[in-house]
């Protein structure tokens, strides 16, 4: 198991050439024989470096348009044969058949060119047969065969032959068929996904190629991995690497902003906004949205939709956040921000995010489409005698963008484009109501023509009730319940409005 094996033959076909140079000169230097076909063999050709087509090895010319090129035995049967089998090495020699100690192959960009727009057929015509079948096969018999899978591998086989002299080792092979099959598999899957239609069941297949490790997970006694790429998210100008429950805030905080186009600052603990206001100037939403709550807002993540500038980062400046992000800074802005290591600040990067989520629960995974209805005045639906005026349903959208983004059972007060104050995630609505009014109270907001926002119906009429004493003038809510109209009657013995929007937004 512990064999060393000298690389005498290599086939390589490439559809990548960068950095492939060195490594055709370093394996000419080792006297290593080369097989290759069409663009490579060209390549190699042009380096100066002796090159055997693969056409002459079996005999066979590329046909089919180049579809077939490399299915032939006698390339599989010297990439496949057990160098310890005497029988496989007695039909090596009965059919000569070269030993293939080394493969250096990668794959057609099928999932580049779907994301492309590319047509129909082009995408078909980007599904490897010739490469995946090479690159299982090298990888099935790392035993005896090095695999390169990807021009990101070139770098680490160049060292390993200058070092080594043209010899590999079984951990190295094996670790190199590990990132082979890592790339089929992937491979593999976005083909899948590109032709399922979720009959006669849906099928549940992800892959994802980069990951980081995280410093822990929700706790320290867990570990934690982000997979994905977070270089493509964001670009961090300060601060030390996020952690698990950033990277959960920040998801938070980046689906909430993306309801607001005015200038608008959102602050979010545990995923909850415990401060959002929308104002001509992105310096005045962050004043007002932190006077929502700036208890809540210490240890914070910050999230805006306009440029910080130095105005704006002095004031931001004065509190301590964990995150935050913005889609861009002024210069100046970044000095004051950075003055502080441990704070992390980031540039949020346009990438298109996915349309499905999923989490593992039981002995599963559930998955669902992502919430991206959003009720606005058009869909409001004006079920008392009090109708609401057009600066109540103005605030109504306001609350309703962050009932739909805050923990169940959830009540959310707003006036003026500006969070007074939420009740998140009691088990009971009354008590969500009532934690609103506490809260509200507390920071000195005056809930008198302030407007309230539920994320399901009201079973009773009891938070309705108890808005209006406080001073609420106008009620969201999606409707549904059989006892409707006992809160509808209660709004209209109250003298307040009450809007229904057909559209529950449930957030666990």
């Amino acid at each position: 198991m512990s064999h060393s094996v000298q690389i005498k033959n290599a086939l390589i076909s490439v559809y990548y050439k960068d950095n492939l140079e060195p490594i055709i000169h370093e394996l000419n230097r080792l006297g290593v024989k080369i097989y290759s076909t069409g663009g490579t063999e060209t390549f190699i050709r042009d380096l100066g470096v002796d090159v055997i087509a693969v056409e002459d090895l079996t005999s066979y010319p590329s046909i089919l348009g180049g579809r077939v090129k490399t299915l032939h035995p006698k390339v599989f049967g010297g990439i496949l044969a057990r160098r310890s089998f005497d029988s496989d090495e007695q039909q090596l020699a009965q059919y000569d058949i070269p030993e293939i100690d080394l493969v250096i192959v990668d794959l057609y960009p099928f999932e580049e060119t779907v994301n492309s727009g590319a047509s129909q057929e082009d995408i078909i015509e980007k599904i490897d047969i010739g490469g995946i079948s090479l690159i299982r096969a090298a990888a099935k018999n790392y035993k005896d065969v090095v695999i390169l899978a990807s021009k990101d591998d070139y770098s680490e086989l160049e060292e390993i032959l200058k070092a080594q002299e043209g010899a590999t080792t079984i951990d190295q092979r094996r670790r190199f068929a590990q990132k082979a099959f890592n790339i089929s598999s992937n491979y593999d899957t976005h083909i899948f996904r590109y032709f399922d239609q979720s009959e006669p069941m849906p099928v549940f297949k992800q892959s994802i190629q980069t990951s980081q490790v995280l410093r822990y997970g929700e706790n320290p006694h867990q570990k934690g991995t982000f997979y994905g790429n977070l270089d493509a998210m964001f670009t961090k100008l300060n601060g030390k690497e996020l952690s698990y429950n950033n990277l959960v805030d920040v998801d938070a905080a980046v689906a909430l902003i993306d309801e607001f186009t005015d200038p608008t600052i959102a602050i979010l603990k545990h995923t909850n906004a415990c401060g959002i206001a929308t104002r001509s100037f992105i310096k005045e939403a962050w004043i007002d949205a932190l006077a929502c709550d700036p208890v809540s807002a210490f240890g914070g993540v910050i999230i805006a939709n306009a440029e910080i500038d130095a105005a704006t980062a002095t004031e931001i400046d004065k509190i301590f956040y964990e995150v935050l992000i913005a889609p861009a800074f002024t210069d100046e802005a970044v000095q004051i921000l950075s003055a502080k290591k441990n704070r992390i600040v980031l540039v949020r990067q346009p990438v298109e995010l996915p349309a499905k989520q999923f989490k593992t629960l039981l002995n599963g995974v559930i998955e669902q489409d992502k919430d991206n209805t959003v009720e606005g005045p058009a869909q409001m639906n004006a079920v008392t005698q009090k109708q609401p005026n057009q600066e109540e349903l103005k605030d109504l959208y306001f609350a309703n963008k962050v009932v739909k983004h805050t923990k169940s059972n959830t009540i959310v007060f707003a006036k003026n484009n500006q969070l007074m104050a939420s009740g998140v995630g009691q088990t009971s609505r009354v008590d969500s109501l009532k934690q609103a009014i506490i809260k509200a109270e507390s920071f000195g907001f005056d809930l008198k023509g302030a407007v309230m926002a539920s994320d399901a119906f009201f079973p009773f009429p009891d938070c309705v009730e108890i808005a209006a004493d406080a001073g609420i003038t106008a009620v969201l809510q999606p409707g549904g319940s059989i006892k409707d109209q006992d809160s509808i009657d209660m709004c209209n013995q109250k003298g307040i409005a009450m809007v229904t929007t057909g559209v529950r937004h449930f957030k666990h």
